[in-house]
């Protein structure tokens, strides 16, 4: 019945002509990374609030029923439940939490879904244990897989810790998405700029030659300009 009312709640929040919009910013063609995804063209904080809402209402079976809606906005709001779960959580709960997260990554399947839970779930319950994980997700061939390994680590970033983070950047260098080049570069310029900015160069100055172009310049982006030229000109 709670799930039943969380979907009402969200189509008395959707918007038409944001929804037009979102279809073509989240790439939802034919051919394309978001191909499929159906958009109710409502706004983040308002699914945050509804995912406040009803966090303590929905089951573990209401959750995964959202995370396998085609609504991209059902599978936010179950995802943002996820993260105040694992957040609120005891130990016993954020291992729980983790277990569903990892056991539906086929539809954590945006880059937007991947963003706001990879480090909030993978990366923070990882902190701690053998991160193997994110090597196996590394290795995946799924975009969103690959793109959780990444974006997990931005979570041992925040506590100055690299080394998965140029780990895993190698890992996917070979990569052929935009959407891993840009992840990747944005973390590489996060352990420059929270861990150690001479960590990154050194990084960039064995690696940059061979790194796709996306990749170096999301990475450069905090670096002093000459810096940055000359990496490009390499």
């Amino acid at each position: 019945m709670n799930l039943a009312k969380l979907k009402t709640d969200l189509r008395q929040a959707s918007s038409p002509a944001k929804a037009k919009v979102l279809q073509s910013f989240f790439k939802t063609g034919k051919g394309e990374y978001g191909e499929g995804d159906i958009f109710l063209g409502i706004t983040v904080p308002r699914q945050r609030a509804l995912a406040k809402k009803y966090e303590t209402e929905l089951s573990a079976n209401d959750l995964e029923k959202l995370l396998k809606s085609k609504i991209h906005e059902e599978r936010l709001v179950g995802i943002l439940i996820l993260v105040a779960k694992f957040q609120k959580g005891e130990e016993n709960e954020k291992g729980e939490v983790f277990r569903f997260y990892l056991k539906h990554t086929r539809n954590i399947n945006n880059w937007d879904l991947v963003d706001l839970s990879a480090p909030n779930i993978v990366g923070e319950y990882l902190l701690t244990k053998d991160r193997e994980t994110l090597y196996q997700l590394a290795g995946s061939h799924n975009l969103w897989e690959k793109r959780i390994a990444i974006l997990s680590t931005f979570a041992f970033i925040k506590r100055g810790q690299s080394r998965d983070a140029l780990a895993i950047s190698q890992i996917l260098f070979n990569d052929s998405h935009d959407l891993i080049h840009k992840a990747v570069g944005w973390m590489l310029r996060e352990v420059g700029k929270r861990c150690d900015q001479k960590i990154l160069t050194d990084f960039l100055d064995k690696h940059a030659t061979i790194m796709p172009r996306t990749m170096l310049r999301y990475a450069i982006e905090r670096l002093p300009e000459k810096t940055k030229k000359n990496y490009l000109k390499r």
